[in-house]
């Protein structure tokens, strides 16, 4: 017995060490700098179509790594590419875009700017949406990858698209030749950080993940008048009560229980003083869904119940209600097979079945999935990173605490735990997507 412990002793010290991870260690080499991005990107903000500062430090940094670089792509956007030898070609995508929200997270470093919206409102701005974390994410994967090239072949594509939060910038930069100027890709990732998931745990999704997202506006026009004879009125208040009331019924009765549906009616306005009927409501929806039949019939039902109840309160025809579908509404994101799968199993290897799991479906958008739409041979991915700090997360889950969602001004993400988990996942996958 001595002699067996003896030899196995002899054994384990003589075990080389565990073999290092190049992903991993690349990635935390250059976490302090990343960090450094990030507190840069978080306190200057850009609202939506004006990336101009954000987009240059981008392009800067793709130019450095030795990318081809295109600047103003569908606006602010920038296109990297790296071309190693004849491969895959793999489109890596990070989002610019601030909110025209006032921060409150306390964080040394929080924004402070104030900028003037397209619709001429002056507000605060910030990263209220991790945009931030995404893009100093992107800087890591793209020096790891531009230092790895003896790993993989084929074709990088990197982009930094703006105006994501209005749901334009994807649907700009294909307009602007994304796929027919530079190369198509094969492949289409990206990443959310997460206000629902503890910090560094990975959500994968297969199918739909994010939903259609449309912004619908109804203009309900009445016969005005003196409040006290509304006989000689006809109250388009009233209507646009009967139309709020009747559109419940679109999800609850024409949907299947099965599909997922949200029609909400989340601003109303009309009238100017307490005693006069006025001519005017103006309604503003929001419309989610995922698959496009379910979108066309909340469209379609909208359209009618409003006409529907106009005629039934004896408006005149000239008067009908006007509804307008806005154009920066987003299609649904949908997460393809085998790629969704394959990642899943790569990343569970890779952090352990702790850090990834399967998350549902939202009702949240994102304009990402518009890459896919363009042309269904992609195979396409979004997941997402937590960002939840673990003491916090935990007293969520004891009920002692509420966590601030996305575009909360209170959100601040857990920023090294998203990027440091990002950057290692996204330089993995790639690597696996574009091996020798």
């Amino acid at each position: 017995m001595r002699t067996l412990l003896t030899a196995a002793l002899a054994m384990t010290l003589a075990a080389p060490a565990l073999a290092a991870d190049p992903v991993r260690d690349a990635t935390q080499r250059s976490l302090p700098q990343l960090m450094d991005f990030y507190r840069d990107f978080h306190a200057n903000p850009e609202l939506s179509l004006h990336e101009v500062q954000t987009a240059a430090k981008l392009a800067a940094e793709a130019r450095k790594a030795g990318f081809q670089v295109t600047e103003k792509v569908g606006g602010t956007g920038v296109v990297a590419i790296l071309k190693n030898g004849a491969g895959p070609i793999l489109l890596i995508r990070a989002d610019m875009d601030g909110l025209p929200v006032t921060e409150d997270t306390g964080l040394p470093f929080a924004s402070k700017v104030r900028a003037t919206t397209d619709e001429g409102q002056e507000t605060g701005v910030m990263h209220a949406c991790g945009h931030d974390t995404h893009m100093a994410s992107w800087i890591g994967t793209l020096r790891n990858l531009a230092a790895m090239k003896a790993q993989w072949q084929g074709t990088l594509v990197m982009i930094a698209q703006p105006a994501e939060e209005r749901g334009m910038g994807a649907r700009m930069m294909l307009e602007d030749g994304l796929f027919s100027r530079f190369p198509k890709p094969q492949f289409a990732l990206a990443f959310h950080d997460a206000a629902s998931l503890p910090a560094g745990t990975i959500g994968v999704r297969s199918g739909y993940a994010l939903a259609n997202v449309d912004s619908v506006d109804i203009k309900v026009s009445g016969v005005g008048g003196h409040g006290a004879y509304p006989q000689t009125t006809r109250d388009p208040i009233v209507l646009a009560a009967r139309i709020v009331t009747t559109l419940q019924t679109l999800v609850s009765r024409e949907i299947d229980p099965q599909d997922s549906a949200v029609v909400t009616v989340g601003s109303i306005h009309g009238g100017s003083t307490h005693n006069i009927i006025g001519k005017e409501v103006t309604m503003l929806l929001t419309v989610r869904s995922y698959t496009p039949e379910v979108r066309k019939k909340l469209l379609d039902g909208i359209a009618r119940i409003a006409k529907g109840e106009a005629i039934a309160a004896g408006i005149p025809e000239d008067r009908m209600p006007l509804v307008t579908i806005r154009n920066e509404g987003t299609p649904s994101t949908f997460n393809t097979e085998p790629l969704t799968g394959r990642l899943q199993s790569l990343w569970t290897s890779r952090f352990g079945k702790d850090r990834v799991v399967e998350t549902p479906a939202v009702m949240g958008g994102e304009d990402f999935g518009r890459f896919y739409l363009a042309d269904k041979s992609i195979q396409s991915m979004i997941f997402w990173v937590g960002g939840v700090p673990r003491a916090k997360w935990d007293a969520a889950q004891a009920g002692k605490e509420a966590l601030p969602s996305l575009h909360s001004p209170f959100w601040a993400p857990e920023a090294e735990a998203v990027i440091a988990t990002a950057t290692e996942a996204m330089t993995a996958a790639a690597l696996d997507i574009l091996k020798r």
